[in-house]
């Protein structure tokens, strides 16, 4: 599939750069896998039995641009295997680009998979404690916001047992409320929406919504397309590494659905909240 680009006009930012969160400029990203090729007669002779082992490389990002402003909501949508969540390692500064550049401004709040950096040997308590840390939050500013997680969640009668004991819908909501609570500048968040039943889906929308509102910058990625025309202010379609479109939100869905070969009104409604 070949990439389109934006218009010219689209690309030339006027503002100062201080009005963006995050610049992601020409960034790619390659992987190194060994795979263990079956041995020959020769090869088996000649390294005493030992499997040969295959290096290749995997381009999971290849010249990847863009940029978000501060307080803007930046979807980003693509199938399985297209580079979202190599993005948004990257650009939190997990994974570091192989090439290009990546600039963030302020404090981040990353939920890449729910629960990530959690123990689960510890209690839930202790656990809300430790993404606060995480989150660059003393233990004074995470006394204070205890409460505020824990109702969110709705966790009361369990934040004293080990979150081994939670069942999966338990240990997403605490995850959830622990990333949305801590009063990030910048939030990325990954298929985090799906977490929960129906009732509190619609509640962690509605919380997104309300850090749109207070002027947080948020970088989604989902399959959600619903929930990237209500909530985002523009949208990037990833393919196989590379970026095919960038424009508004539901330019972005039309084109990316009728990839799919999904009508745009049967389109993923029960993620739709």
């Amino acid at each position: 599939m070949q990439s389109v680009s934006e218009p010219r006009s689209q690309q030339r930012y006027t503002v100062a750069d201080d009005e963006f969160s995050i610049v992601v400029h020409d960034v790619s990203v390659t992987y190194r896998t060994s795979v263990e090729g079956k041995p020959t007669l020769r090869s088996t002779l000649g390294r005493l039995g030992r499997r040969q082992r295959i290096v290749r490389e995997v381009e999971a990002l290849k010249d990847v641009s863009f940029r978000i402003k501060r307080g803007a909501v930046y979807g980003v949508v693509g199938a399985n295997g297209a580079g979202k969540s190599t993005l948004m390692r990257t650009v939190t500064g997990i994974l570091p680009p192989t090439e290009g550049r990546v600039e963030v401004k302020g404090r981040v709040s990353t939920l890449l998979a729910l629960g990530v950096g959690f123990n689960r040997e510890l209690t839930g308590r202790e656990n809300v404690v430790l993404g606060g840390l995480a989150a660059g939050l003393s233990r004074e500013q995470i006394a204070r916001k205890y409460e505020e997680v824990v109702d969110f969640a709705e966790l009361e009668d369990f934040m004293d047992m080990p979150m081994r004991t939670y069942s999966s819908g338990m240990y997403g909501r605490l995850a959830f409320a622990v990333a949305v609570s801590m009063e990030p500048d910048i939030l990325v968040i990954d298929e985090a929406l799906s977490v929960g039943d129906a009732r509190f889906k619609k509640k962690s929308f509605e919380k997104m919504k309300q850090l749109c509102a207070e002027d947080r910058t948020i970088l989604l990625v989902t399959h959600a397309m619903g929930t990237v025309k209500k909530l985002c202010d523009r949208a990037m379609w990833l393919h196989k590494g590379e970026v095919v479109m960038k424009d508004r939100p539901k330019e972005v869905v039309h084109h990316y659905t009728r990839f799919l070969q999904v009508a745009e009104d049967d389109e993923l409604t029960a993620e739709e909240l």
